[in-house]
């Protein structure tokens, strides 16, 4: 029996360096299938369409949120921000395991909807390392990086509701600890019930007997 994807969530406060660490799990890890969300907001430089995000309007945005296109969606800073579904769905079919790069209030949608979702919280190693690499990336205004600041000691706090912390101090240990957990939820005995259950199924070989 195929076995069904496992769903990954990585989440944490702006700045903590989720995206980095995701894309340097996908390196890791090419079976790993990323899902791009669907925002409203700008590109960044650099930022290509379909491959960081799906560029949209707030109309058509709104107008998918109504249809139920969306797993999570929810406004963030002022721009809309979602994922698609179908997608996800159909790479948890066939038995790829899936990544998503979400906010917090994402995360929680997506653990209500699927349970067995495996949370991930990014932690930097200070709120003052944090404001740095915020200034340093140089994408947000003033006043996002304001906005972006003020909410992080709120979305610390949030890290209690997930499965896993990682810390990002180091960006190469921070790395593997994440691909360690992948490991780990694979090997799951809840997960792994299947091989067992095949092992009795299929007892000892006719040719063994005799």
């Amino acid at each position: 029996m195929p076995r069904k994807g496992l769903l990954f969530v990585v989440s944490g406060p702006s700045g903590a360096g989720k995206g980095t660490l995701c894309q340097d799990l996908l390196r890791r890890r090419p079976g790993l299938r990323f899902s791009v969300s669907v925002t409203t907001r700008s590109p960044r430089v650099g930022e290509v369409d379909g491959v960081h995000y799906f560029f949209w309007s707030r109309e058509r945005f709104l107008e998918a949120a109504g249809r139920g296109y969306f797993l999570e969606w929810a406004e963030v800073y002022g721009n809309y921000y979602g994922t698609p579904v179908a997608e996800v769905e159909s790479a948890l079919e066939a038995g790829s395991d899936v990544l998503l790069d979400l906010d917090i209030r994402g995360a929680r949608q997506v653990k209500e909807k699927v349970p067995d979702a495996v949370l991930i919280f990014i932690l930097p190693p200070s709120l003052e390392a944090l404001h740095e690499r915020i200034s340093r990336r140089g994408t947000e205004t003033e006043q996002e990086r304001r906005l972006r600041l003020e909410a992080a000691s709120g979305f610390l706090k949030a890290a209690r509701d997930f499965d896993y912390i990682v810390l990002n101090d180091i960006l190469e240990e921070a790395g593997r600890v994440l691909d360690a957990i992948i490991t780990a939820e694979r090997c799951r005995t809840s997960r792994q019930l299947h091989l067992i259950d095949e092992l009795i199924r299929t007892g000892p070989s006719r040719g063994k007997e005799e």
